[in-house]
């Protein structure tokens, strides 16, 4: 296809904000940029959008190729616009958030970066771009979010505990949660299926797991049902 536009315009690109756990901390995946500007600086993972690809095509590209995540939950954030964000050109990014469970990717750095690490939503480094606020915004909407829509289920094991998924909870909330409170309203959305299974190899009682039930959300959803804790 030939584009033959006459008007100046804006490149277009994206930024990934990557969540994940970490025995019970909620972790930002972040790459080291190995390219000018901000040459060795942390950032999130992103790039420009190909001619060829939506938006959401680029950001799985750009985390498959930075950072060898892939077929991981992404959904669309905010579109960042200032008029300076980029020292190169006009640069508008659209913004997506994503949750992963980390034991299920090996991080393999490529591209233009020269490292990809997690770090801890409240210890992150000075960050390039416009990336801190991207970070800020991605944080309070899976905050807001999580209450309403099973998130929480995108960074835990297919087969867990309720502590662990009480946890996941507080991580994202970061507050403490009361115990019998949350039991009581996580198996009251009759969402949980309860397995035969039990945890294996641990020093203390040993809980049941449990599974999140996709489908039968997703019929409830379908008619108008929130998930809410």
């Amino acid at each position: 296809m030939t584009y033959t536009y006459s008007y100046p315009r804006a490149a277009l690109a994206v930024d990934c904000v990557v969540f994940g756990l970490d025995e019970g901390d909620l972790k930002v995946l972040l790459i080291r940029r190995g390219e000018d500007p901000h040459r060795g600086m942390w950032a999130l993972p992103g790039g420009f959008v190909h001619m060829d690809e939506t938006v959401e095509e680029a950001a799985r590209r750009e985390l498959r190729e930075e950072t060898g995540l892939h077929q991981l939950f992404l959904e669309q954030l905010y579109t960042f616009s200032q008029t300076r964000r980029d020292p190169r050109e006009r640069v508008v990014s659209v913004a997506h958030f994503a949750l992963v469970r980390r034991g299920d990717y090996e991080l393999v750095a490529a591209t233009d970066a020269d490292d990809a690490r997690w770090f801890g939503v409240r210890a992150l480094p000075d960050l390039a771009f416009d990336h801190t606020d991207i970070v800020a915004l991605a944080l309070e909407r899976i905050k807001g979010k999580v209450r309403y829509k099973p998130l929480g289920f995108e960074l835990l094991a297919h087969r867990f505990t309720l502590s662990e998924l009480q946890h996941v909870y507080e991580a994202i909330l970061e507050k403490p949660l009361d115990k019998r409170n949350f039991r009581k309203k996580v198996l009251k959305t009759g969402l949980l299926i309860e397995t035969s299974e039990w945890q294996r190899h641990v020093a203390h009682r040993a809980a049941r797991l449990y599974e999140f039930d996709r489908e039968r959300y997703r019929e409830l959803e379908a008619v108008g049902m929130n998930f809410e804790i």
